[in-house]
């Protein structure tokens, strides 16, 4: 156990890197070959040593290390030094926050709390700072996986924070091809496959509910009618708040009080009083 209170393991033993080098190829000198689609410019790579790599992922550096030694974790040698691209970090953290269940969920959501860098001090809430009533859908009319995605980008357009709605539907396409971010219970957190600070002016969610149910690759095979899209303008925030809804929907009435929710009114209700029973509990 690091001194940030997170088992190594636990964001690393249920699905290793499968998900994360649809993007990029490492060769046997350990240079990375980038793949990208016709038309699309390649996105920069922003690379990160051990030390900042541990710190973006909330966990200890010895955490870090005993995955790279394992090869648990997407990395590059170059010449001598380790360095992380924050993309494939992005797309492999968020897939395992997203699988995390039970004691592995806790520990590193409370590693991820704790991790608040000192310009966010304060008490550590962030459905108030991400939410209004007016970006809430409780009757959405979508019936497929493509219109329900189209339909979260046009629910994202009313906070008048998304500076390309076009793009920000093609990088959340991008992620679902990627690996579904649907859940057990009838929920998707829909994101930005890679952090993205330009798509949106701040940092966002909103919520959808449909009025049937999509299927939508869970993997307990139901299907979804809660949809969360969240957009972070900062780095930091966004691998934090990922963890915290998903504790929020494990660990609290979350789920239940979003089923039946009237308006957009409740719905954020029922999110500011699950974070706050979820903080209580730490």
């Amino acid at each position: 156990m690091g001194e940030a209170g997170v088992e190594p393991a636990r964001l690393s033993a249920q699905d290793p890197k499968s998900c994360v080098s649809a993007d990029s190829t490492t060769r046997p000198n350990g240079e990375c070959q980038p793949t990208t689609r016709e038309g699309k410019k390649p996105v920069p790579f922003q690379t990160l040593n051990l030390d900042e790599a541990a710190g973006y992922l909330h966990v200890p550096r010895e955490a870090l290390e005993r995955l790279v030694k394992k090869e648990e974790i997407p990395f590059h040698r170059m010449g001598g030094r380790i360095l992380f691209r924050r993309g494939e970090l992005d797309a492999w953290a968020s897939q395992r926050i997203l699988r995390l269940t039970g004691d592995g969920l806790e520990e590193y959501h409370r590693a991820a709390s704790r991790s608040v860098s000192p310009e966010e001090s304060g008490p550590d809430r962030l459905m108030a700072r991400l939410t209004r009533p007016e970006w809430m859908e409780p009757s959405l009319s979508s019936r497929t996986a493509g219109a329900v995605l189209r339909d979260m980008v046009r629910l994202a357009e009313r906070t008048e924070q998304v500076c390309d709605p076009r793009e920000l539907l093609e990088r959340i396409q991008e992620r679902e091809e990627l690996c579904s971010t649907a859940l057990p219970g009838g929920l998707a957190v829909l994101h930005p496959r890679h952090h993205s600070p330009h798509l949106v002016l701040s940092s966002i969610l909103v919520v959808g509910r449909t009025i049937q149910g999509i299927p939508f690759g869970a993997p307990d095979g139901t299907a979804t009618y809660l949809f969360f899209l969240l957009c972070c303008q900062e780095d930091r925030l966004h691998l934090r708040t990922l963890a915290r809804l998903c504790a929020m929907c494990q660990k609290t009435f979350l789920l239940e009080r979003l089923k039946t929710a009237a308006d957009g009114r409740e719905m954020v209700a029922a999110l500011l009083e699950s974070e706050e029973a979820l903080l209580k509990s730490m």
